[in-house]
């Protein structure tokens, strides 16, 4: 399922937070009841209002069922799956420094964000197990808990994030604007009508939903890993990434619009297959930068993996070097 746009926007909020909190005001060294309660307050309210937000724009027009599940974790190819991980890692990430801004201890700020950062995507969930439309899924829950985790963890255990999730997307891919007929030969449409019904058109739909240009990565900071000693540059990260392609439906690239009407994609011609990728990457927050409003900007931006060579290995059994991947 593609997210919803309610959770990107709380942590485009989160991100305010934490520019707010590096640049204008250091963080407490104990607890700031003032700062503590304004955060609580802010967040319940941004959380009502954009509960019903969510409501009214996803759901309001599909029936309410009785509260199932859906097992959807053949879907997309796991891209989707791979967009959880990355949302609620960087969710938790942010939430995170904003409670550290308060002045609570690390380890309560570390549980304190996985714990806000599961029940955002939670309520999420939930709203999908009462939507005829949708249901509740178990794998969502599970990737939502492996992002958190994943940060939660290395908090807790290294007091720093020595592996960073990451994302890349390349701006709207080359879609075939040939005549498609339905299977019955009665309409007419096109894989670029598809993939507009699918995906969007905008950058910023391209960038947060299709599945065809996303790229999840991993970024492992080599640094962290090695001897004191070591000379490997402390922001140089190596990562590995994950995509797919040819992706114009859930399970398969056949679909029903909305009349009724079915399509099917030759499998010769759009084979569905995965990506793996090798590439160097920047830590941006371990950049010597002296500013704080640039460092504020820097960690907000750590989410987004730097254009550079990368090297392509994919179930088509071909292997790629792509000079600039993005």
């Amino acid at each position: 399922m593609i997210p919803k746009r309610l959770f990107l926007f709380l942590t485009f909020l989160a991100a305010i937070q934490y520019l707010q909190a590096q640049t204008w005001l250091l963080p407490a060294d104990t607890l700031n009841k003032s700062r503590f309660y304004t955060c609580v307050a802010g967040g319940a309210a941004t959380y009502a209002a954009f509960s019903v937000g969510l409501y009214n724009t996803w759901y309001k027009d599909y029936e309410l069922v009785g509260f199932h599940t859906f097992n959807d974790g053949g879907e997309w190819m796991q891209m989707d799956k791979a967009g959880h991980f990355l949302t609620t890692f960087t969710e938790t990430r942010l939430l995170y420094s904003g409670a550290r801004w308060t002045g609570m201890k690390p380890r309560a700020s570390a549980w304190t964000a996985f714990a806000v950062a599961n029940f955002l995507q939670g309520t999420l969930e939930t709203m999908d197990g009462f939507s005829s439309k949708w249901g509740f899924s178990w794998w969502d829950a599970g990737f939502n808990l492996m992002g958190s985790g994943l940060f939660t963890a290395q908090q807790l255990a290294w007091d720093e994030q020595r592996i960073l999730v990451k994302a890349s997307s390349t701006y709207r891919p080359h879609y075939s604007n040939e005549p498609l007929i339905s299977l019955d030969g009665n309409v007419q449409t096109s894989v670029l009508s598809r993939a507009d019904d699918l995906y969007g058109y905008s950058l910023a739909e391209s960038f947060l939903k299709d599945y065809n240009a996303l790229t999840v990565w991993a970024s492992v900071n080599v640094r962290s890993f090695a001897a004191e000693d070591s000379k490997w540059p402390a922001w140089l990260n190596v990562a590995v990434g994950y995509g797919a392609e040819n992706l114009f439906g859930g399970f398969a690239n056949d679909w029903e619009d909305d009349n009724g009407a079915k399509f099917s994609l030759d499998t010769d011609l759009y084979p569905r297959y995965r990506q793996f990728y090798l590439s160097p990457d920047i830590d941006l927050s371990r950049l010597p930068v002296r500013s704080r409003f640039v460092k504020a900007l820097l960690g907000i931006a750590n989410f987004i993996k730097i254009p550079a060579p990368a090297l392509e290995v994919n179930t088509l059994g071909k292997v790629k070097l792509h000079a600039l991947f993005w």
